[in-house]
Parts: C-alpha cells; sequence; structure tokens
C-alpha cells in the first residue's frame, strides 16, 4: 500500500510539473525597442510561482524553454523579429527542470513548435594556459553579495578611459565608450569559458586544467574597428592580463532545431 502511494504521488507530481502551467498568457508585445526587454519570477526567484517575460524574441523564448546558447539553436530568420509578451502561473513546488518542460509545452501547444535535436560540428574556442603560465590568483575568501551600487549612470574613468569600478571583491562589470571592465572573484575556469561562451557567441571549452577558484579583473575594448579604440580586444587581453588564451578548435554541439514554428500564436 505505502508503495502504491509513493507511485501514485510521482504520477502526480509528473502531471502537474511536467506537462502545463496552471494559466499563460501569450501576446504580441507592444514594445519596440529591442533593449526593453527582462524576465522575473520562476522557480529560484523570490517569485516561484509566476513567470513574466516582457518583450522577449519568439528565438529567445526558445532558448529560454530548452535551457541552450544561441549558438545551439537553429531556427527561421524571421523568429529574431518577432517580440512577445509571456505571462505565467507556475505551480508551487516546481523546480527549474519542471518549468523548461513547461515552456516548451506551452511553445507546442501555442506557436505549434516542432523540434528535433542533432550534433554539430562547428568552430569554437578552447580555453588554454599562455606560454609564461597564468597571471590570475586563486580566491582566498567569499565575496560579498551587496555589491553596494551607488546608481551612478556614467562611471569614473582611468587615464586610458576604462571605467574604475568601486572598491570590494564583489562581481562587478561596466562598459563606456566602447571600453569594459569586469571584476570576478570565486569563478571557475569552467565558469569563465561558460561566460566567454555567452561573449562570442561560440562554444568555449576549458581546457586550463586549473581547478580552483579565482579572482581577477580584465578591461578590454568591444569595438576595436573604431578610431580611437585604443586598447585590446578581448582576445589580447585574455592573454596579456589573465596569461590565459583562446585557440580556435572544432567542438561537438548538441543543437536545437525548430522544423516548423507559427508566427502568430493561438488565442489564449
Amino acid at each position: 500500500m505505502v508503495m502504491r502511494r509513493a507511485l501514485l504521488l510521482v504520477i502526480a507530481c509528473g502531471v502537474a510539473f511536467g506537462q502545463s502551467f496552471e494559466v499563460a498568457s501569450v501576446k504580441p508585445s507592444p514594445h519596440r525597442e529591442p533593449m526593453l526587454v527582462g524576465a522575473t519570477g520562476g522557480p529560484g526567484t523570490n517569485d516561484p510561482t509566476t513567470y513574466h517575460a516582457e518583450n522577449f524574441n519568439l528565438d529567445a523564448l526558445v532558448l529560454n524553454a530548452y535551457g541552450v546558447r544561441r549558438y545551439q539553436l537553429s531556427a527561421p530568420e524571421w523568429t529574431n523579429d518577432l517580440r512577445f509578451d509571456v505571462m505565467a502561473k507556475i505551480p508551487r513546488g516546481a523546480t527549474r527542470q519542471d518549468f523548461l518542460l513547461m515552456m516548451q509545452d506551452l511553445l507546442r501547444e501555442r506557436f505549434k513548435l516542432v523540434t528535433h535535436r542533432e550534433t554539430k560540428e562547428m568552430s569554437g574556442y578552447q580555453l588554454v594556459i599562455a606560454k609564461n603560465g597564468p597571471k590570475i590568483k586563486e580566491s582566498s575568501e567569499p565575496f560579498p553579495t551587496d555589491p553596494g551600487i551607488d546608481g551612478s549612470s556614467r562611471p569614473a574613468l582611468d587615464g586610458d578611459g576604462f571605467p574604475i569600478l568601486p572598491p570590494g571583491r564583489w562581481p562587478w562589470w561596466t562598459s563606456w565608450n566602447s571600453r569594459s571592465r569586469r571584476r570576478v572573484a570565486n569563478m571557475t575556469m569552467e565558469e569563465f569559458a561558460s561566460d566567454l561562451s555567452l561573449q562570442l557567441m561560440a562554444p568555449v571549452t576549458n581546457a586550463t586544467g586549473l581547478d580552483a577558484k579565482y579572482d581577477f579583473t580584465l578591461s578590454w575594448v568591444f569595438e576595436t574597428s573604431r578610431p580611437d579604440a585604443g586598447g585590446p580586444d578581448l582576445f589580447a587581453a585574455i592573454q596579456e592580463q589573465l596569461g590565459l588564451k583562446l585557440d580556435r578548435k572544432k567542438v561537438s554541439v548538441d543543437m536545437v532545431v525548430v522544423d516548423h514554428i507559427e508566427k502568430v500564436p493561438t488565442e489564449n
């Protein structure tokens, strides 16, 4: 009897969490400004039972539903032009994986989404130690969770035009006039490689062999074509400042391929 009850409970949880939201609304976004994008709520946040995505590209909704990076998605180009607002009520107790399954089900229901997975070989990067060895130091203590942001919209700049980061050991990233400066703390090389893959829009694997957590600051110019660039690009900065290097390498990537998707969602 106990085993039967436990089995029924597992099945009930699968139905509640693995299939669909309690209530969901998908509407074309009234916003036209591409920078006005945001998402709040969901499992692991302060509001785990409500999800709100505002002004999201259709392809971004697919990316979020399948938990993949943009280079892992093969979809029609027009999916980047259509923007939607999503509001959803999530069953209490749902996990992050449950949420992803619910988003996939929502896209199948409203946009008639059909996908398949395949492995594709593509150009990527391998993060390795540069010739003269790493220049980063191991973390000695956890960083504070509250950075105490002062709300200033324009950072102070140093003599080279890079933003001056406020004091402290917490993570911080700011940019001004194509110059970026980032400080990280307690970061593994696996996390750094994953972070670089977002910036480079390409797969990055960690082959440094470094297995501790590290603190470092990185400064680079992200528009080196500008006449007044006057600084290293991301690749040069990683080598000069961190003693690491990005080598080009062919890698196998798990892809989500969109076979069919509608431009207009069914009514809520």
